[in-house]
């Protein structure tokens, strides 16, 4: 049986965190890219991580560099690459950066695995998924941002340490745009079942929410740059579901046209992931104010697009 390639673009914190989930849970084989200064580094971390395999009993080639050669006909392209938040610094404040790092890497990405599934995770991530699709020209069911794994995976954490229960028991559903415009659906939200608004009270479960969608500034001022751990795990989720065809219903940035009357811009929905990437949207049904939130959060999608728009 043929292994899939998975090719990580960025070797920083992220990127080089991807390629040990996917190392460990055997996903396929790795490919780790990051720009010439950082070509010998790159490398002497994918020999780290390959010494791994005797330890935690995985098999699997892992390449590492600054060529795209060896990333020739991979079937998942995971983009990290960018410069990460700083204290003070919001999402926005790196639209212009990355969109050039962002449409440089798709460049040659489009180029090397013109049959790729892309999953962006750079910053400002709505923008930068937008940036990717509109540089490569992919079919919008093979290129999605993560974003809604990591924020959900927040909400039950902070959920899971609210009612001091295993995280394994929390079903959560969110929406919208990452960080700020984050959509938390609480009454979609339960543990083993119960509906999280029987078990905490209204204003706990806002004070939840609310760390939820900070929860990357939270970390961004405790270590002075981004959370890399929990946004890698969210991403090889994604992998995972599509190397394996899961199937598996996951929140991402999918490409919404008539869905939630979006009028086509990449939002953060409940999507099926597959061996084709993203092979549907689903709908779920809202309330006004629920409706409300996702319109507001999609309008700002809308105006990073616009800005990246002026870069591309």
């Amino acid at each position: 049986m043929k292994r899939a390639k998975i090719a990580i673009i960025g070797a920083g914190n992220v990127g080089a965190s991807c390629a040990v989930w996917g190392a460990e849970k055997e996903l396929g084989d790795i490919v780790l890219i990051d720009i010439p200064d950082m070509g010998d580094v790159t490398k002497g971390k994918v020999l780290d991580l390959a010494q791994c395999g005797p330890v935690d009993r995985f098999d699997c080639n892992i390449i590492g560099g600054s060529d795209y050669g060896p990333a020739e006909g991979a079937d998942v392209v995971v983009i990290t690459a960018g410069i990460p938040r700083k204290p003070g610094m919001s999402r926005d404040d790196l639209i212009q950066t990355n969109v050039k790092i962002v449409k440089s890497v798709s460049e040659q990405v489009a180029k090397v695995a013109p049959q790729s599934i892309l999953i962006v995770v750079s910053n400002p991530l709505d923008a930068m998924v937008y940036t990717a699709w509109k540089t490569t020209d992919f079919p919008t069911h093979r290129v999605m941002g993560q974003a809604g794994c990591l924020d959900i995976a927040r909400f039950r954490a902070f959920i899971a340490m609210e009612l001091n229960c295993s995280v394994e028991d929390i079903s959560a559903l969110l929406m919208g745009g990452h960080g700020d415009d984050m959509v938390p659906l609480p009454r979609y939200t339960s543990v083993a079942g119960i509906p999280v608004t029987q078990l905490i009270k209204p204003d706990r479960l806002e004070e939840i929410i609310k760390r939820a969608r900070m929860g990357g500034g939270e970390i961004v001022k405790l270590m002075g740059t981004s959370a890399y751990y929990a946004p890698a795990a969210g991403t090889m989720l994604m992998v995972e579901a599509i190397v394996k065809d899961k199937r598996r219903i996951l929140p991402c940035a999918g490409f919404c046209d008539k869905e939630y009357g979006i009028g086509g811009y990449f939002v953060g929905v409940p999507c099926v992931l597959g061996s084709n990437g993203v092979e549907k949207v689903i709908e779920v049904e809202l309330d006004a104010d629920e409706k409300k939130l996702l319109d507001a959060s999609a309008a700002h999608v809308r105006e990073l697009a616009s800005i990246a728009d002026k870069f591309l």
